[in-house]
């Protein structure tokens, strides 16, 4: 049992240091040397925890996927007080990824979306997570009730226009609180209801 912890453990510091490389220059580049060094575990370590580098790709994006998954799938439990809209925008929000807190995470998930695009692997891993938001987004909208929406297709839409405005955030052609603003002003409209969007403070560190 302590092997198996420690195996579990080791596999979680390699896909860490997998996403701090990421962070730091893409996945290209990296290689399991690079990422034995960044783990601090010799390169045999890595190789007994994954039989390949894109097996160990794999398991780094199931890894941040998780992370943000929880955040997300906390802003998705309604309490009885909440709407399905306020959830929705919660949620919309936190896959934006718009915060400063959350910036180096938005490099590492454009990291692997564009190595997704060569490999099938990753791509799958993607493409499951996209369903499961897509389905839940699909939900909350057809809760809302409002009668002229078709609740899937404003789920594609808004879940692309999520990972749109982190895209354009990270590149500097929006603010994070212009692309709040556009997200909010997006969301308004699925209601009908031209509201101005709250202020966006974004959480700064040192």
């Amino acid at each position: 049992m302590p092997r198996q912890v420690d195996h579990v453990s080791r596999r979680r510091l390699i896909a860490e240091a997998v996403c701090h490389l990421a962070d730091e220059r893409g996945l290209e580049g990296v290689t399991l040397r690079d990422v034995a060094a960044r783990a601090q575990v010799s390169m045999g370590a890595v190789q007994r925890c994954f039989r390949t580098k894109e097996e160990m790709l794999v398991f780094a994006l199931g890894h941040i996927s998780e992370r943000i998954s929880e955040r997300v799938q906390a802003r998705l439990v309604r309490s009885p007080a909440q709407s399905a809209d306020t959830a929705l925008g919660h949620a919309a929000t936190e896959i934006s990824l718009l915060r400063e807190e959350h910036r180096a995470e938005a490099r590492v998930w454009l990291a692997f979306v564009a190595q997704a695009a060569v490999s099938k692997a990753l791509a799958r891993v993607l493409k499951a997570n996209y369903a499961a938001l897509q389905e839940a987004f699909t939900r909350l909208i057809s809760e809302a009730g409002v009668v002229s929406l078709d609740p899937q297709r404003e789920a594609r839409t808004l879940l692309a226009l999520a990972d749109g405005l982190t895209t354009h955030v990270l590149i500097g052609h929006l603010t994070p609180q212009e692309a709040h603003d556009v997200l909010h002003a997006h969301l308004a409209g699925l209601w009908e209801q031209p509201v101005r969007p709250p202020r966006f403070h974004e959480d700064r560190t040192e």
